[in-house]
């Protein structure tokens, strides 16, 4: 099965992160400036498909605001002013979702540093970096699940990271 098989059925099309490597690296600068400029603490990280060589992505580009746990609130609330709310459903005492003005679809995920989140956040992602059979496994849900609907692949990939955390993988 080719990554793009998908597209033929309206599934978003599947693509290599090099593929879009410099128009998400300027989608990371944009937004780590805006948050500079707008006095948000905290590290911005990229993370998500679109930040490991050889994995496959959507398209989009996934953002990570990781915070000293003392200024979780404060930041959230800075952040707030210019991003519109997503996944408020999601929303916990550690985990805030927003969305990213830019040219590629962008999202962004605030955690305060040492939480559950932040922690499953940078762990996949440096895994899958570190790993290519991890990577390789990652991608090869992404290829299948283009015959699933939505909600089955968001489950599908909080278990592969859930296994992938737990060295089940």
């Amino acid at each position: 099965m080719t990554p793009d098989r998908g597209a033929r059925r309206g599934a978003p099309v599947l693509r290599r992160a090099e593929e879009l490597h410099d128009e998400a690296a300027a989608v990371v600068d944009a937004e780590r400036a805006a948050l500079l400029a707008g006095g948000v603490p905290g590290e911005l990280v990229w993370t998500g498909g679109s930040s490991v060589p050889g994995a496959l992505t959507r398209g989009d580009v996934d953002l990570h605001l990781r915070v000293p746990p003392a200024q979780f609130a404060t930041a959230v609330a800075l952040v707030r002013r210019d991003h519109a709310v997503v996944h408020p459903e999601i929303w916990c005492a550690t985990l805030a979702t927003f969305a990213v003005d830019a040219p590629l679809p962008a999202g962004l995920a605030v955690t305060p540093v040492g939480s559950e989140h932040d922690v499953r956040f940078t762990r996949t992602w440096q895994l899958l970096r570190d790993d290519p059979r991890l990577l390789a496994a990652h991608n090869r849900l992404k290829v299948e699940a283009d015959a699933l609907d939505p909600g089955r692949y968001e489950d599908l990939k909080s278990a592969f990271f859930t296994r992938l955390l737990d060295g089940q993988v």
